[in-house]
């Protein structure tokens, strides 16, 4: 990207998340330069890619296919009844479009391949793994490491969720967790409050990591239990 400075309209809009204990008008200037991919864009990578753009990433990339269904509607936050039936990943773009006109979005209306993946890594600066098969999410890894980026994976499953955040100097990334992948159930069980509050973190990680404010859970995995009420964080 093109390195740009914030416009008075972007220091005025941001002014909420400038100051002691959040992000430096330097940080937030190496936010507007940055560009991060989120795949994909579904209960978690939907608050993710949602609260990056809100922040000023100067540009997000998204990736979702197939079209928007009633069951989907439970958790992701993107879409609406209003386009049901339809292609997500257009919708999804468009309405992060509609948050913050300092930012450019790209939807790309399917998961990323090997080759696709790899390209798309070249282009930015940090991954957001959100995919619900193992496959997917091992093929984000792979990629994030071919290009050096700094790796963050969110996972769920009914009230429980993961979140794993990876330097660049620590590999392989996913493959050291799940030396094999593990069965995938198709439609397994979750409630959309703990897909937000995943997806949410992971944007923070992607903020302080992008922005070079505060500490990066670098290398550890922070499980949220919901179901129990259980905080655990443990270095991979």
């Amino acid at each position: 990207m093109t390195d740009l400075t914030l416009t008075a309209e972007e220091r005025e809009r941001y002014a909420r998340q400038m100051g002691p204990g959040v992000l430096s008008l330097a940080g937030q200037q190496r936010l507007k330069n940055s560009a991060a991919l989120i795949t994909r864009v579904g209960g978690m990578g939907g608050p993710a890619a949602q609260m990056l753009t809100m922040a000023g990433v100067g540009r997000v990339i998204i990736a979702h296919g197939g079209e928007l269904i009633s069951p989907d509607l439970n958790r992701q936050v993107l879409g609406s009844e209003a386009v049901l039936g339809e292609p997500r990943a257009p919708h999804f773009a468009q309405y992060l479009r509609s948050l913050n006109r300092f930012v450019e979005v790209e939807g790309l209306p399917r998961e990323p391949d090997d080759a696709e993946a790899a390209a798309l890594a070249a282009r930015c600066n940090l991954i957001v793994s959100c995919p619900p098969t193992f496959t997917e999410r091992l093929r984000l890894s792979r990629a994030a490491e071919q290009a050096n980026l700094p790796f963050i994976d969110a996972a769920q499953w009914g009230m429980t969720g993961s979140l794993m955040v990876f330097h660049p100097d620590k590999k392989p990334y996913l493959e050291r967790v799940y030396p094999e992948p593990p069965e995938f159930e198709e439609l397994f069980p979750v409630v959309g409050a703990i897909s937000a509050a995943i997806g949410a973190l992971a944007a923070l990680e992607a903020i302080k990591i992008l922005s070079g404010e505060g500490k990066p859970i670098w290398n550890q995995m922070l499980i949220y239990d919901g179901f129990q009420g259980r905080v655990n964080q443990v270095e991979i």
